[in-house]
Order: structure tokens, then C-alpha cells, then sequence
């Protein structure tokens, strides 16, 4: 995952050059950084991104403390001092030949302006936790594959970042350029504060980028802040793919919120493991709970994707602990070690990778490396549609992201095929609502917004556990609801299309609108070495059935929170669930004592019925409303 903060002038700069860039420690006084990274055992920070060659600066070189200083401090070039001295030596005035190193706008014009400047953005980068228990408890090749997919997967992200989405403006936004160069530091930590483990890189993108006629201007950060989630996203699919197509393992969904969208997490890492590991939630949990009761008794509702990170920030700021002395990697990692072989015992820390890899390889045995392009274009654009209800292009590339994490569990992709579904769905089963002006700039592609004609679900409520009351369902449950009402019936209706097909009458004109989306064998579909070079549509769709139901994630197959048993059942039908837990029982006799409920519907005691109850029928497999 990807959280970003803001480097300003104030003294959040400061904070980068004296902490972040000494892992996150306190450093001593008068003490060069390059000497206290020594003495800690730190690993020096680097510059990163296609934008250093005009600053003189190659990828992979050490960043000074200096040139932190200058740039992330001053906004200047980082071999200012040399620049500055030869201007004055020619015998230009101090403040012209100081101006000369500036890049982009002063800060002395923007404070005068009463704004704070913003010299960079931090985007911090870490693995999922139980890839941080198998770095940390693993031997050195696993160390080194989780290392090198790590910043293989931060390297895609900023090269994905520079062709996609970095932009310039100036003239209060009114012009814009794209800025396929950007200048980035990237320093790597190892620990959180409590000592424990959590692999992350800082990665400081400077606020400033060169225009096409070569003077440089500041970023369009809102872009940035825009695409985060996409980013993010991009970053944990290469960083799990990696990992496990090198190490042979496979991953799982784990819910950490019921009702919000789970994890994918390595199987075969314990759960222990990774609350070991998770000291700061052990710490944020009691926090964010309070909180989020909070929220919830104020809007009457979940809080959604930013309003959690928002908690999350301020739990996290709340429970912060104070700086500590950073230690090196080895003498960290026997620590870890020890402390797990104390906790769980050394034949579970040993056999972590066995574990994992025969864990990983019964997935891979019933998860084949194809991936439906039809069936995933319907997934995303209905979840997204359920979640937002209007949506950009970035929403959208997010979601086809997750689906190939969730549905592959770990399995290689071809490139690519992200964005292939992603404009699969915006193409087939969304509407454009962005109407163009006349007389005014057209707006950019990825700036867009646009909806879809899905029927809308309706909320209904869930049992409560452990003696909690029954919640509501949220967003994203009703979103796996209408997404897998509409799979099933496309399902259905390729099955149909198939016999069809079969029989000795000639193929309907319907039977081919049915097939003429199933383009599991595109060019960027992923493939696998024994597929039949030609199957019928009965075949495929089979294939299909079994590869979706073997890659769906287990969460939705099995009883938990979002069992498909407790699925539209509203406050008026908690009797049939009174079983399940006393307090349910306590609640079922107050609703039986009180108003009488309508007569439910003929088949609200068929669960195959009710997936299927809030979603119109797609036509032939069309996965939307009608034809558009």
C-alpha cells in the first residue's frame, strides 16, 4: 500500500532531513548524516526518477545531506553551492546568482503570497504484513526476492506515474504540460518504532518538474493525490506477483474489517505471525474503534475509503510513539527471530516458507492463470458503480487491479491486461455524464466521470457475532453482491448460448450477441500452455464456471460475515437467525413483540434467488442494462 504526506517550508522539511533520512531515528547533534547512517547501519538514501539528468544526478547515487537541504529544504538545485560561487566569481550580484539555483518559483514569492510552500510529496511504500513476516523470518534469499520485487514494484509505480499521470502547470493552472521526468529520493527503512518489523521506503517526490521549454514549475499535485489509490493498487499487484511467482507461493483474502474489503495476504503465514508483527494496530485497534463509533452515531454509516484513511491518520497520530535509536538489519533481524521463537517456537519459524509453499502450491493447482476479460469488465465496472455511483477512469483501473490480485491469488499476468478491462468496462457497461462546453478546454481522458445503468441494491442487514448488534451492510458488500448477481446470470446465459449452439439448429442471433464479448482468448487475456486452441461455447463457458468459483475469494464462499446465508435479511427476519447467538435471540423476541412485518417475498427463502434479487437481467450476457 501507498500513504503520502506533504514536505513543506515550515519545519516538516526538517523532519525529513534529520529523521526519515536516519531511519526514522533521533540523530545527535552535529553529527553528519552520512556518518550516524554508518554507525547505525543504515543504507544511504538514493535518487530515483527520469528527471535527474537534468540536475546533473544519475539513479541509484547517494543523496548528501546537503543536497536534501537544498532540495527538499530550499527548493534549489542540489550542486547549488558549486553554481552559486561561479556566479560570483564571474561577478554576478549574491541574490541574482542565488536566484540562478532556484528551481521554479522562489520561496520567498510564494510566502509572500501567504502560502506555505510545498517542496515534495512523501509517498511511503510497504508490503502487506505477512510479506514483512516472511522478510523478516525468512532466509536470505527470501529476504533478497521481497527486497528486489519491493523496489521493482516502487519502480513501476513511478515510471507509471511519469507516463500517465505527472503533470506541470503554471499560470495559476491554466496551462498545463505533461512531466514524464520527476526527481525523487528514496530512503528504506526497517523497523517500526516499537522495534518491530516493517519493511517501507519514503520516497520523496520534489515538488518541481521541467517544462517543455526547460524552466521548471511545480507540480500538479492534485493529480497525485488523485491517483493515489491507483498507485497503490499497481504497486501491492507487481510487489505479490513478484514475490510469489519467484518463491512459488499464492495469496488469500483476510478480512480485517467485516464489511470492508479484505487483504490479500501470502497463505500459509499465520495469523499470529502477522498480530506479532502488527504491534501499531495492536496499538491503533482500541483507538479507531472509539473513533469510528464516533463517526458512525454522527452520519449513521460506515465511514467510506477516505474517511477510514482519515481515522486511521488520526489513530495513528494518536498512539505515535517517540523516536528511537535505529539498529542495523542483521542485528534486527536476530531479535525478530528470537522474539518469534520465544512466541511461537522454532518449528514454526523454521518451517514458515515450507508452510507457505505448500499452502501456495494446493492454490495454484485449482487456480489456472486465465483470467476472463468478459466477466472481469462486468466484476469492476459493477463494483465500482456500487461503491461510487459515479466514477473517473482511475477508479475504474483500481478496481481491475484488485480483481486480477484477488482472482490470480498470485498467478503472472500479461501487461497490460489492467487497463484492457478497465476500458472493457468503461466501454460496455458505463456512461459518460462529462459533457463537453463549447468554447472551453476539453477535458483530459482520465478526468472524465461517468456512471452505469446497474439497478441499485438495497441495503439489508447482517447478523450480529460475539454478541454484537446486526449492521448494515456496507457499500462494498452490496458491491460483491450485484457484481456476482450479474456474473451468474452471464454465466447463465453462455450455458444457454452453448446449447444452443450444440443443437442441430443454426446458431441464433442472440446466441451471437452472447459470445461476441467472451474474449477470454484476447490478446491480453492471460493464457496458459494447455488451453484447446478452439473451444465451443459451452466448453468455455464450463471453463469459466470453474475457474471463477476456484479463484472467487473464499470469503464469499464460506460463513462468515458475508456468508451468502445472512444476505438480504433485514431487522424483520432475525428469527430464523436467533440461533446463531443469544443476544440475536434477545432481539428476534422485540422484533416479534413489536409492529407486525410485511409478508416477505415468494422467495426469500431461496438463496440462489436472492443473490439475484436487487440486479436486473443482463441482456444475453451483456452484464448491463440495455443496449447502448
Amino acid at each position: 500500500m501507498i500513504s503520502v504526506a506533504k514536505v513543506q517550508k515550515r519545519n516538516s522539511w526538517r523532519y525529513y532531513v534529520r529523521g526519515v533520512a536516519f531511519g526514522d531515528g533521533r540523530r545527535r547533534a552535529r553529527q553528519t548524516l552520512k556518518d550516524a547512517q554508518e554507525m547505525a547501519g543504515l543504507p544511504p538514501g538514493v535518487w530515483m526518477g527520469r528527471g535527474l539528468a537534468a540536475l546533473g544526478l544519475t539513479a541509484g547515487q547517494e543523496v548528501t545531506e546537503r543536497q536534501m537541504e537544498l532540495v527538499f529544504g530550499q527548493g534549489r538545485h542540489p550542486d547549488a553551492d558549486r553554481i552559486e560561487r561561479e556566479l560570483l566569481d564571474d561577478g554576478a550580484a549574491p541574490e541574482t546568482a542565488r536566484l540562478a539555483t532556484v528551481l521554479g518559483q522562489p520561496v520567498e514569492e510564494i510566502e509572500r503570497r501567504k502560502a506555505t510552500p510545498l517542496f515534495a510529496l512523501d509517498f511511503v511504500f510497504r508490503p502487506q504484513a505477512s510479506l514483512i513476516v516472511l522478510w523478516a523470518l525468512g532466509d536470505d534469499r527470501t529476504r533478497r526476492v521481497i527486497e528486489r520485487a519491493h523496489e521493482k514494484a516502487i519502480e513501476t509505480v513511478l515510471r507509471w506515474l511519469e507516463d500517465e499521470v505527472a503533470q506541470t502547470r503554471w499560470s495559476s493552472g491554466r496551462k498545463r504540460a505533461k512531466a514524464p521526468a520527476l526527481v525523487v529520493s528514496r530512503w528504506r527503512h526497517f523497523d517500526n518504532r516499537d522495534g518491530f518489523p516493517l519493511l517501507h521506503d519514503h520516497c520523496l517526490i520534489l515538488n518541481r518538474a521541467q517544462r517543455p521549454d526547460g524552466t521548471w514549475g511545480a507540480l500538479d499535485t492534485r493529480r497525485l493525490y488523485q491517483h493515489i489509490v491507483a498507485a497503490g493498487t499497481l504497486y501491492t499487484l507487481t510487489m505479490t506477483t513478484e514475490v510469489c511467482e519467484e518463491l512459488g507461493l499464492a495469496t488469500v483474502p483476510r478480512e480485517v474489517t467485516p464489511g470492508l474489503r479484505p487483504v490479500m495476504e501470502v497463505a500459509g503465514v499465520d495469523q499470529g505471525l502477522i498480530d506479532w508483527s502488527s504491534t501499531r494496530r495492536e496499538q491503533m485497534a482500541p483507538v479507531l474503534e472509539r473513533i469510528t463509533e464516533k463517526y458512525v452515531k454522527k452520519h449513521k454509516r460506515l465511514p467510506g475509503e477516505r474517511g477510514r484513511h482519515g481515522l486511521g491518520w488520526w489513530a495513528a497520530q494518536d498512539t505515535r510513539r517517540a523516536k528511537k535509536t535505529p539498529k542495523p538489519l542483521e542485528q534486527l533481524r536476530a531479535w525478530w527471530r528470537a522474539s518469534a521463537i520465544l512466541r511461537f517456537g522454532k518449528e514454526m519459524v523454521d518451517g514458515l516458507l515450507e508452510r507457505c509453499q505448500a499452502a501456495g502450491k494446493a492454490i495454484r493447482s485449482r487456480v489456472r492463470p486465465v483470467v476472463d476479460t468478459a466477466l472481469a469488465a462486468v466484476d469492476v465496472a459493477a463494483v465500482v458503480f456500487t461503491v461510487r455511483r459515479s466514477f473517473a477512469r482511475r477508479h475504474v483501473l483500481a478496481e481491475a487491479r484488485r480483481h486480477l490480485l484477488e482472482t490470480l491469488r498470485g498467478r503472472g499476468f500479461t501487461r497490460g491486461l489492467d487497463d484492457y478491462i478497465a476500458d472493457a468496462a468503461l466501454s460496455r457497461h458505463a456512461r459518460q455524464l462529462t459533457v463537453p462546453v463549447p468554447g472551453r478546454r476539453a477535458p483530459a481522458p482520465d478526468q472524465l466521470t461517468y456512471t452505469a445503468d446497474f439497478a441499485w441494491p438495497h441495503r439489508w442487514w447482517i447478523a450480529g457475532i460475539d454478541g454484537k448488534p446486526p449492521r448494515e451492510s456496507s457499500r462494498y458488500e452490496r458491491a460483491r453482491v450485484a457484481s456476482l448477481a450479474l456474473q451468474n446470470a452471464i454465466r447463465d446465459a453462455r450455458i444457454l448460448s452453448g446449447a444452443r449452439d450444440e443443437a442441430p439448429a443454426a446458431t441464433t442471433s442472440a446466441t451471437a450477441r452472447a459470445d461476441d464479448h467472451h474474449d477470454q482468448a484476447a490478446p491480453h487475456a492471460v493464457d496458459h500452455p494447455d488451453r484447446d486452441a478452439a473451444l465451443t461455447p459451452a466448453q468455455r463457458a464450463a471453463a469459466v464456471q470453474s475457474h471463477q468459483q476456484a479463484a472467487m475469494p473464499e470469503e464469499y464462499l464460506e460463513g462468515r460475515t458475508t456468508d451468502p446465508a445472512t444476505w438480504l435479511h433485514t431487522p424483520k427476519n432475525l428469527a430464523r437467525l436467533a440461533a446463531f447467538t443469544q443476544a440475536a435471540e434477545a432481539r428476534s423476541r422485540l422484533v416479534a413483540d413489536g409492529p407486525q412485518p410485511k409478508q416477505p417475498a415468494k422467495d426469500a427463502d431461496d438463496p440462489a434467488r436472492q443473490q439475484q434479487h436487487h440486479t436486473t437481467q443482463p441482456d444475453q450476457g451483456r452484464g448491463a442494462g440495455p443496449n447502448r
